[in-house]
């Protein structure tokens, strides 16, 4: 295979993964409108109550606001995640996954770029809402833009690798919710992602350490340092090692003895 064939296919699923973006427009509004509730109504409700005190990676006291905006970042990539893990579910069915999985580029080629894909799309949603949180008086250094990419990228690539992993082994789309909801709630809200953790150790030693191992946890803080223009080597290493773990595991699940099997038991 030579390279300008690798790039021809990057190319076409990016180009598939947005047009299945803006055929479904709704993803869009959804997925701006679940954080910017968040941002506007429960961090004013909760703003006298969740008070936050000078914390790293903030120089001085910060408004609640602030605070969990980077977890909204999070939120955003999580649940775009799983809905691109729905549509693999979906293609799987259908067999458009199918006949892509038996093309002759390399395996791990392919999924990686399918997580590269629904990634960007993600990222691009997560910016729009820092456009529209900067109203709400959440306002990160300029450059913190930039910044963060490469947290945003690897926090995208570490879901989308759950998604694909939980997309393996879920046969039906009927099973996908609730499969979906048992990842997506535990995952967010046992994460620094509402509240420091140092507030859920008072409260709770042990939701303090189910927090601390919690992969999301490490991937908010990744972007809340990188979007502030700071480095947190434990929250990167941990993403990076997580995203390899969950990427090399996905492409195993995807092999094709596997995929034989699943269309057996479909037909």
């Amino acid at each position: 295979m030579r390279l300008a064939q690798y790039w021809h296919c990057f190319i076409g699923i990016q180009i598939r993964e947005w047009l299945r973006f803006w055929q479904q427009r709704t993803r869009f509004a959804s997925a701006l409108v679940r954080p910017l509730l968040w941002l506007a109504v429960f961090a004013a409700g909760f703003r006298a109550v969740l008070g936050v005190s000078i914390i790293p990676p903030y120089a001085t006291y910060i408004t609640y606001e602030t605070y969990i905006a980077p977890g909204l970042c999070g939120m955003i990539i999580l649940f775009n995640s799983m809905q691109g893990a729905l549509s693999m579910v979906y293609d799987r069915e259908l067999g458009s996954m199918r006949v892509l999985l038996m093309s002759p580029l390399p395996r791990p080629f392919l999924l990686v770029t399918k997580l590269l894909a629904m990634g960007v799309v993600s990222i691009g949603q997560v910016y729009v809402f820092l456009f529209i949180a900067f109203f709400f008086d959440v306002e990160p250094p300029a450059l913190g833009y930039l910044a963060v990419f490469p947290a945003l990228l690897l926090t995208a690539l570490m879901l989308g690798a759950l998604g694909l992993i939980i997309a393996t082994w879920v046969k039906q789309l009927e099973n996908f919710a609730g499969v979906m909801n048992f990842v997506i709630f535990p995952m967010f809200f046992l994460s620094s992602a509402l509240y420091p953790l140092w507030k859920m150790q008072d409260a709770s030693p042990v939701l303090y350490w189910i927090c601390q191992i919690n992969p999301f946890t490490h991937a908010v803080e990744a972007i809340r340092f990188a979007l502030y223009l700071q480095w947190n080597s434990v929250a990167f290493g941990v993403l990076v090692g997580v995203t390899v773990v969950l990427a090399l595991i996905a492409t195993a699940g995807f092999r094709p003895q596997r995929t034989r099997i699943v269309g057996a038991r479909a037909a």
